[in-house]
């Protein structure tokens, strides 16, 4: 559907949606998603409230700095292969040093081509990390590595993992959260 202000909406009735969402995608485009049981007519209403921040959305997305910029398919297959060994070569080195500095434990680490997240953790505690890391400063790699480690205490975004992550970057996580925002895996 057309919007007179944020121009075409992207509408997705979904069985999975438990409430009304909306998502600024790079290029800024607008994706609204809503669960079965709510009307088009009712999403819509809701986009109509969040104008605003859809525009704040589509500037914040447009000025982050792409960590992977978009090169010909040759050169992005060897940029790809350098970040990866560089990745496997720094990464679990790095993570083991922060483990052993901070007292925390994981139970294994994997780099991957992820595309969408910087890192994540699972409920067993084995780190996952994106190769694009190795695209970051170092002190923002400490700090994906540093938040994935506190995933191994808290499995969640509470409070208390907010407080723990805060303790290990010496009160920076707020500082470090909004430049690391600075950046994007994809352009």
């Amino acid at each position: 559907m057309t919007h007179p202000v944020l121009g075409e909406v992207e509408c997705v009735r979904s069985a999975r949606a438990r409430r009304i969402t909306i998502s600024v995608r790079r290029g800024g485009k607008v994706r609204l998603t809503y669960p079965q049981q709510t009307s088009q007519r009712q999403a819509w209403a809701f986009l109509e409230t969040k104008v605003a921040w859809v525009e704040q959305a589509r500037q914040r997305v447009t000025a982050r700095t792409p960590v992977e910029p978009s090169l010909p398919p040759d050169e992005a297959r060897e940029r790809i292969e350098e970040l990866r060994r560089a990745a496997k070569a720094d990464l679990p080195v790095r993570l083991e040093r922060l483990a052993q500095q901070t007292g925390l434990k994981y139970t294994g680490v994997t780099i991957r081509l992820a595309r969408t997240k910087w890192g994540c953790c699972t409920s067993r505690n084995t780190i996952s990390l994106s190769l694009f890391l190795m695209a970051l400063p170092e002190h923002l790699r400490d700090f994906v590595l540093l938040h994935e480690l506190c995933h191994t205490v808290h499995h969640d975004h509470s409070p208390r993992f907010h407080a723990l992550l805060d303790r290990l970057t010496g009160g920076r996580e707020k500082e470090l959260e909004r430049e690391l925002r600075s950046y994007s895996i994809r352009g």
